[in-house]
């Protein structure tokens, strides 16, 4: 009888007991680096935020009718001060990105500068905000009004809202690089706190759409 023998490469076609050929190795299947995990596991939480908004754009949607005689959108919205708002949070945007790109080429200078004038644009933002509240509830129209305003001052106060977390959390970033420079972890959370910046302003652009431009065409 004639012997049969098995090349390795028949025996096991895919390879599986023997090293992959060209230098490749086992450990590039191995797990996602530190801040590939965080990024996906910190999105997962951002999702959990905008289902929260999601809710109160819901609430919103059936409420904007209900003024009980009350002023409607139309009535008090100011078209001119809410695009200046968006203005002031769309450029914050492009100065965290720019903080962001200091940051992976290690360049303090310009990340200081960047975290700054993002600073500057969101604290704007939140002043033309709260003058925009207190203007309402001197004029009577505050969120006690009308279920309309309930809704109103809920969806756009917890936006403001987190916008002062934002900033204070950009505050806190500016002061550990300060303190301890550009490490592994310090870079993860400064990803973690660009999501969550960009996140504001997608947010923002379906208020400033759904709640103002739509309000004041009603």
């Amino acid at each position: 009888m004639t012997a049969v023998t098995f090349s390795p490469s028949s025996a096991d076609p895919h390879r599986l007991g023997h090293a992959h050929p060209q230098g490749y190795s086992d450990s590039a299947a191995g797990p996602a680096p530190k801040r590939v995990i965080t990024g996906f596991g910190f999105w997962i939480f951002l999702l959990t935020d905008i289902v929260m908004f999601s809710a109160f754009f819901a609430a919103y949607a059936v409420l904007v009718g209900e003024t009980d005689g009350g002023p409607t959108g139309a009535e008090i919205f100011e078209l001119p001060r809410i695009a200046l708002e968006t203005a002031l949070l769309l450029a914050s945007s492009f100065t965290c990105g720019m903080a962001a790109i200091a940051a992976d080429a290690g360049n303090k200078r310009w990340f200081y500068i960047s975290m700054a004038v993002t600073a500057v644009l969101g604290l704007g933002f939140l002043g033309l905000e709260l003058q925009e509240f207190s203007e309402l509830i001197e004029h009577g129209a505050g969120p006690t009004r009308s279920a309309f305003l309930s809704a109103f001052f809920t969806l756009v106060g917890c936006h403001g809202l987190h916008v002062s977390v934002g900033i204070l959390w950009l505050l806190t970033m500016m002061a550990q690089v300060f303190a301890k420079g550009f490490r592994a972890n310090i870079m993860r959370r400064l990803l973690c706190f660009g999501l969550f910046w960009h996140t504001l302003d997608i947010v923002w652009v379906a208020v400033f759409t759904i709640v103002y431009l739509m309000g004041t065409v009603k």
